[in-house]
């Protein structure tokens, strides 16, 4: 399998077990530090705060490789069934259009931030690196929904 193909296929995956991991380490110590050392860590949640946002932007992504947002399927059933691919078609379409609305407005809002300097209290970190976590997870969800179109197109098609 070659490397382009594992991103392709596996990537938010990937990513979203990391951010756990690293969120869980980050979090056991703070506790081990508070519980058994007696001395917080300033750091720690903040850190995990910022690692979680992450996490969810980019695990919206992964939903939408696997076709698993929420849908509802009882409304889907008022329709005839001939008529049902073509209204999930249009679904996915208002989501890639949301999607494109999200990244717009939050490329503006990491460009503001950018300019701005803005800090994260305990870590230093600049807070257009938050703020770039909506942005990513929602190109990255972009995509997946035009994999996903396309997808649904061919199979169409292909049905007749």
């Amino acid at each position: 399998m070659s490397i382009l193909r594992i991103i392709e296929e596996k990537f938010e995956l990937y990513l979203s077990i990391f951010l756990l991991c690293a969120m869980t380490i980050v979090m056991a110590i703070q506790v081990f530090m508070r519980y058994v050392v007696q001395h917080s860590l300033s750091w720690s949640e903040e850190l995990a705060r910022y690692i979680f946002v992450w996490l969810v932007f980019i695990a919206i992504s992964y939903g939408a490789k696997n076709m698993k947002h929420i849908r509802i399927e009882a409304a889907l059933g008022l329709f005839p069934p001939k008529l049902r691919p073509y209204i999930v078609i249009f679904s996915d379409v208002l989501f890639l259009l949301f999607a494109a609305f999200i990244c717009y407005t939050a490329y503006g809002v990491v460009l503001r931030q950018i300019k701005l300097g803005a800090q994260s209290p305990a870590i230093m970190m600049p807070m257009w690196i938050l703020y770039a976590a909506p942005m990513v997870g929602f190109f990255l969800s972009g995509i997946r929904e035009i994999q996903t179109i396309v997808m649904r197109i061919r199979a169409l098609k292909k049905e007749g």
